[in-house]
């Protein structure tokens, strides 16, 4: 049995809203994961300067001369 246009018009309203939903959900998770992204870019930054601060201290306490037994 064919469908009528009005419950064809009625199934495609139905299939947009959901795909308009979709859509929002997608892009709120987007939005989500690229805020966690530049949070996490902050942080290995941060990290970063960090090793490099320990680093430099560690270096500085090590002799660069070679010691006298050699």
């Amino acid at each position: 049995m064919a469908k009528s246009d009005t419950d064809r018009l009625d199934e495609l309203e139905i299939l947009a809203a959901h795909q308009a939903r979709i859509i929002e959900d997608l892009n709120d998770t987007v939005i989500r994961q690229g805020r966690a992204i530049d949070r996490l870019e902050r942080l290995v930054e941060a990290l970063v300067e960090r090793f490099r601060t320990v680093e430099e201290q560690v270096q500085s306490g090590v002799p660069v001369a070679k010691p006298p037994h050699w």
